[in-house]
């Protein structure tokens, strides 16, 4: 798929960018975040809500889904999106992250990957062309190339030793790419850690296999925010402007804000909906532990500068008793806050930048938000 990304309006004072990512199922209007279904679902919510809040696309993970139902079943089944019952585009992750930190005996090996299934203990052995007709069989819209991740901090020869392999598999992903006709988008993930030299030489490897996008992966593990923000920085001026560029994993909010200033168009991150499972909300006032004992008899809103279903019809009192008894309602309703307050910071990141107040919203955000960068 060629010309698959526009940019649409950019931010006169930073590499800020609103553009538009265009898929088989829709396009995507950046900056954008995906919330994260790796099993095919956001936990707690229906596909239907998830669209109501807002969500333009989904992350699903090509690992989980390979282990179960499996690839070909969800093939014959006529394919992700209707597996699912879900219309809008989808992004696979390779499953590179979840096979080397949930199979410890993971073994990295010059033409692909051997672990272990944390289910049952099967062995298997992936390629990355293999990887590629996973998610080619799964429908996905944006594809992830199979990298090799490393964990912060590494040994300056593993960190090389990863940087060499993920562009061997990319440029075997990008070849069988190139000779099939999925009309599905290839996304090349350059690592690197926080070594500046091997970061960039990923990039420019990435950058001559000429991917639809490139994601930054291996970041948000412990390093410093300066370490971080010169990655971007540097990524940046590397990836060229007519490339979506897609930062994996990272989720908080003021993170997000300083990745999208330098150029980021794409998130993904469980924290919104983990943390909503776990009793812990966002609001334009702050984070809110709703399980803390004040709010027993409180009759206010969760936020009340907020316009979600949950807001809008319940007050804390009720969803701090939801929590404490452990209804399913608490995770279903603490989600739908979350999920809609991710979603509509995005959307006013996006009319910043066509408007051309970015740094203003910016300033307003990281001030109200009151949040505790990593």
């Amino acid at each position: 798929m060629t010309n698959a990304f526009a940019v649409r309006a950019g931010d006169p004072g930073s590499s800020a960018r609103a553009g538009e990512i265009r898929t088989p199922h829709g396009p995507i209007a950046t900056p954008a975040f995906a919330p994260v279904a790796s099993q095919g679902s956001v936990k707690g919510l229906t596909h239907d809500r998830v669209e109501s809040l807002g969500a333009q696309l989904l992350l699903c993970n090509a690992y989980h889904l390979f282990l179960r139902p499996g690839p070909e079943t969800i093939r014959r089944l006529g394919g992700l999106h209707r597996f699912m019952s879900w219309t809008r585009p989808i992004l696979t992750d390779s499953g590179g992250f979840q096979i080397y930190s949930l199979s410890p005996l993971a073994r990295v090996r010059p033409d692909g990957v051997a672990f272990a299934s944390p289910i049952d203990g099967t062995k298997f052995f992936l390629t990355p062309e293999a990887v590629l007709d996973i998610q080619i069989a799964l429908g996905s819209d944006i594809m992830m190339a199979l990298d090799y991740f490393v964990p912060y901090p590494s040994p300056a020869e593993k960190v090389r030793e990863a940087v060499e392999t993920t562009t061997r598999w990319a440029k075997r992903a990008r070849d069988r790419h190139r000779d099939g006709d999925s009309g599905s988008q290839l996304w090349g993930i350059t690592q690197g850690s926080v070594d500046l030299e091997l970061r960039l030489r990923s990039t420019d490897d990435l950058v001559a296999l000429d991917f639809e996008g490139y994601a930054i992966g291996g970041l948000g593990l412990g390093e410093s925010r300066t370490q971080r923000l010169e990655i971007l920085e540097r990524s940046d001026a590397l990836i060229p402007r007519d490339k979506p560029r897609y930062l994996m994993g990272i989720g908080y909010i003021a993170d997000i804000l300083e990745a999208v200033e330098r150029g980021i168009d794409l998130f993904d991150c469980v924290l919104p909906t983990r943390n909503a499972r776990n009793g812990s909300l966002f609001t334009s006032r702050g984070v809110v532990a709703i399980k803390n004992k004040k709010y027993a008899g409180d009759e206010g809103p969760l936020d009340p500068d907020c316009a979600c279903p949950t807001c809008r019809r319940y007050s804390r009192a009720y969803l701090r008793h939801l929590f404490e008894r452990g209804e399913i309602a608490s995770a279903v309703l603490n989600t739908i806050h979350n999920l809609f307050f991710y979603l509509d910071i995005f959307a006013k990141i996006r009319q910043s930048i066509q408007s051309q107040s970015f740094q203003r919203v910016k300033l307003n955000l990281m001030n109200s938000l009151k949040e505790v960068t990593r």
